[in-house]
């Protein structure tokens, strides 16, 4: 029998047999390339292979090991030595693969805990012809199956999303969270594109992942708005979002394989967040709007006080209109149909540069309102109206907006009634341009807080108007 030194291995080869060099070669390039501990014993108990990785673990050389009876004397302490060589060479005798833990030896006799993992070799006769043992450190190897169990984890039970992106951005693995927010089954996301899952938000996300695959992972989460498609139309969604570069770890210099995408859908926390900040400014600027309207002598400036105060953050534009004659029918006395209110407008935001409200209802011309007119359904059915364009191209917006005697660049405009000890006095009617929302209902409740205000401003300016009447 010839023993290799260079290799750690018995070679059953003759020395000058073909193919001895060869093979052994390979066999031992193998073996020392291996990232486990690995040792071999034959029928007899005595070792015959042992790699870099089992010696630097133990410390003991492949010239020191090769050749020794087992572990006695050596390798494990003299107490321990005859019960962990007949565990080691059970495994020759039985199916399958052994798991065992033992306390071995260290060449500078230090004691550590290894787990290890033996099977039979089979002989050409398929007889047993001795052990393979392949071993590595306890908290090596407890450390890996936490790993691994915290991967199996993260993509089946965690409870927010996680993505595993390759490097040319496309989805490589999908948990469960992410596919019910992605509205997807997990196997349909894998190697598409992004863009075919997400409607809007998909250039920031792919931009994010670029960033983490050439500089590495950010510092904080980041929070990112996104729409995406379902069956039933697209849905907005902001996803706190971080991110991890994934590099190979058998590699000698880092190659990315990807990124690590971790997310939790928080749209419900941020829109509350959203809906309370804007709650307090617009309580702000009613408060504001109060205290500035109180120091009014002119109760109709007041109004438009109330209006300027209103259109922050809220319109691009606003009017009032006032009615000025309240309906009748066609000839008096006799029954017919009732005619339509004729508003007057009172007061507008200036056209071009932006400034404060002006009053405009002077000369008491009526307004051109067509029938149907949103305003004066408002004043007709005493309640709110709103009105969009919808999606049209700005010239076709710009002519609905001219239909309605409004500025060229509304594309939604929300009509508050004003209404006062019972009676109704007019419209205050506000507009937004493209570039804002249409008006939602949190929308409708405030105009309508400002329309009571406005209301009562008017009235007030018509009974200090008629008193003055009165008085002369």
């Amino acid at each position: 029998m010839n023993t290799s030194r260079r290799s750690g291995t018995t070679d059953e080869l003759g020395p000058d047999e073909p193919g001895e060099s060869g093979g052994s070669d390979l066999l031992a390039a193998l073996l020392d390339g291996m990232d486990a501990a690995l040792c071999a014993f034959d029928a007899d108990g005595v070792v015959t292979h042992w790699n870099r990785e089992a010696e630097r673990i133990l410390g003991w050389t492949a010239a020191e090991a090769v050749g020794r009876h087992g572990f006695a004397g050596w390798a494990v302490r003299s107490a321990d030595a005859e019960e962990v060589h007949t565990r080691l060479m059970s495994a020759m005798h039985a199916p399958g693969r052994q798991v065992h833990e033992f306390a071995l030896v260290t060449k500078d006799g230090g004691r550590i805990l290894v787990r290890t993992q033996t099977a039979a070799v089979r002989g050409p006769e398929g007889k047993p012809a001795g052990v393979y043992c392949a071993f590595s450190e306890v908290h090596a190897q407890i450390d890996l199956e936490r790993s691994i169990a915290l991967s199996e984890a993260l993509l089946e039970d965690a409870s927010w999303g996680v993505v595993l992106v390759d490097a040319d951005l496309r989805p490589a693995v999908v948990n469960a969270y992410a596919a019910r927010t992605l509205g997807i089954r997990r196997t349909s996301a894998l190697g598409r594109p992004l863009g075919e899952l997400l409607a809007q938000g998909v250039e920031e996300l792919e931009a994010a992942l670029t960033h983490v695959l050439s500089e590495g992972a950010p510092p904080a989460p980041a929070e990112m708005w996104v729409s995406v498609r379902g069956p039933e139309g697209e849905k907005r969604r902001c996803w706190r979002s971080g991110f991890l570069r994934l590099a190979s770890p058998l590699a000698e210099e880092p190659v990315p394989l990807g990124v690590g995408w971790l997310f939790q859908d928080v749209t419900e926390a941020k829109q509350g967040e959203q809906d309370a900040a804007l709650l307090r400014f617009r309580t702000n600027q009613l408060h504001r709007a109060a205290r500035a309207a109180a120091e009014c002598e002119n109760p109709a400036e007041a109004a438009t006080v109330h209006l300027d105060f209103a259109l922050a953050g809220f319109a691009d534009h606003a009017l009032i209109d006032r009615v000025a004659a309240v309906s009748s029918t066609a000839d008096e006395g006799a029954p017919g149909p009732p005619r339509p209110p004729r508003l007057v407008r009172l007061a507008e935001t200036p056209a071009g540069a932006p400034g404060p409200s002006l009053l405009t209802g002077a000369a008491g011309l009526p307004v051109r309102y067509e029938e149907g007119h949103p305003a004066l359904q408002c004043v007709e059915r005493a309640g709110t109206v709103r009105a969009d364009a919808g999606s049209v191209s700005a010239e076709r917006a710009g002519a609905w907006a001219a239909e309605r005697q409004w500025p060229g660049d509304a594309v939604h405009g929300l009509c508050a009634v004003l209404r006062s000890r019972g009676r109704t006095l007019g419209v205050v009617t506000f507009l937004r341009g493209a570039a804002r929302g249409r008006f939602e209902r949190s929308d409708t409740a405030y105009a309508e807080d400002v329309a009571g205000r406005i209301a009562a401003a008017l009235d007030l300016a018509e009974a200090a108007r008629a008193g003055t009447d009165g008085g002369r």
